[in-house]
């Protein structure tokens, strides 16, 4: 069943990529369909080839000859398409693909995917630097799901807008979503016990097998308590501190364990936004995770998911190229804060607050809107209505954020 999610906003930003590029990374977490992802975008090549490091005899192909993939039998002439699977998980593995990349580029398409975050090595000093475009893929969301997203540059010029066309439908996505997550094994699977079972393993497994073996950690129970005790933490500013306390490590432990989860995609963060916000909060930051239906508190459990589909969109927006985009949150000494605030070249661009039930627009949204003199979204849990207020330039939507968001690009 879970090969039936066709995945296609995906496999839009592959086409598009691959216009330009011979080689493309995919990454993103874990069990999010990125191999789903990559043998679907194969079946639109007459030739392909699929490499899995962690498969032995495909591992041993490629020690013995990094252009293994030559020797194999073409249907046609038309280019073939290599998929390298956790490949990053080879000691030398950039400059392999470096060496791949400068002989062959002209006569292959290649496709990198990985769980490992593969971005950490897009940098200007990497022997790769400008051989490869990178793009993410992440659990289901409901922009995916409701098939109703907006055109980038519609969406730009007019955030606000909304239609509650198929608000319920969206509505009951959602509320599938909150319960089972967006990780297509378990979304497609309908059942919350299936769920259950797949984050009991899910963590643990990644932790003490791509985690350990990559970094070289030690301390893996030490990793797994740190991940337990995040679910009651999400909603609030990331307490460090507190964190080694609990655990009795260092500072420094705690905060590069924190970093591997999200280098391997258990977390994403989200840090304050500082300017042209007097009296600005520094240097915080939100800590938020993928498989959010373990969030036990129902409105952290909401904001977790309204960042989720956040961060989705910011990202991609992106790996596309459509500018520099960032997603944060604004708070300052006087304890006012909102949510979510994306940036866009530098500059505030949206506000968004995530309220489970209240459809009152909140005071600190409206107190950085005036502040910022950007518009203003306030997502609830529920409801078959919206409404705007405020005058025409710093307009305040509340609505359902299944239905808003399941118009997000």
């Amino acid at each position: 069943m879970v090969a039936m999610i066709s995945r296609e906003p995906y496999i839009r930003i592959w086409k598009e990529l691959a216009k330009e590029k011979g080689m493309i990374f995919l990454s993103g977490p874990r069990q999010s369909g990125k191999t789903t992802l990559a043998k679907i975008i194969a079946d639109s090549f007459a030739n392909s080839l699929y490499f899995n490091w962690d498969i032995p005899g495909h591992r041993t192909l490629f020690l013995k000859d990094h252009s293994f993939f030559t020797s194999v039998e073409r249907k046609d002439a038309t280019i073939p398409l290599i998929i390298l699977d956790e490949i990053h998980k080879y000691r030398g593995w950039k400059n392999a693909l470096k060496g791949i990349f400068d002989e062959f580029h002209d006569v292959y398409r290649f496709l990198v995917t990985g769980s490992g975050r593969l971005d950490l090595y897009q940098k200007g000093g990497d022997s790769l630097a400008g051989r490869y475009f990178l793009f993410h893929l992440f659990p289901l969301t409901i922009a995916e799901l409701g098939g109703r997203q907006r055109p980038f540059e519609a969406f730009l010029r007019a955030p606000l807008e909304i239609s509650m066309d198929g608000g319920r439908q969206a509505q009951a996505l959602w509320e599938r979503l909150a319960e089972l997550s967006g990780f297509p094994e378990t979304y497609s699977s309908e059942r919350k016990t299936t769920w259950r079972r797949w984050s009991q393993t899910y963590a643990r497994q990644l932790i003490r097998e791509d985690i350990r073996d990559l970094t070289g950690i030690k301390s893996v129970q030490d990793l797994e308590t740190l991940y337990l005790l995040l679910p009651t933490k999400v909603g609030n500013p990331l307490s460090v501190p507190s964190l080694a306390g609990d655990l009795k490590s260092s500072y420094n432990s705690v905060r590069s364990w924190l970093d591997v989860f999200e280098r391997f995609y258990l977390t994403f963060s989200v840090a304050t936004w500082t300017g042209r916000i007097s009296r600005a909060i520094q240097k915080e930051k939100k800590i938020y995770l993928w498989d959010y239906p373990q969030v036990p508190d129902p409105a952290a459990r909401f904001e977790n998911m309204v960042a989720a589909e956040l961060q989705r969109a910011v990202v991609l927006w992106n790996d596309l190229g459509y500018g520099r985009f960032g997603l944060h949150f604004v708070r300052d000494k006087n304890k006012r804060e909102v949510d979510f605030l994306i940036v866009a070249d530098g500059a505030p661009f949206l506000l968004i607050e995530a309220k489970l039930s209240d459809t009152e627009p909140a005071n600190s949204l409206k107190y950085f809107q005036e502040h910022l003199g950007i518009p203003a979204v306030q997502l609830t849990g529920g409801g078959d209505t919206y409404r705007l207020s405020g005058s025409a330039k710093r307009q305040i939507l509340v609505a359902p954020a299944a239905v808003w968001l399941s118009h997000l690009p």
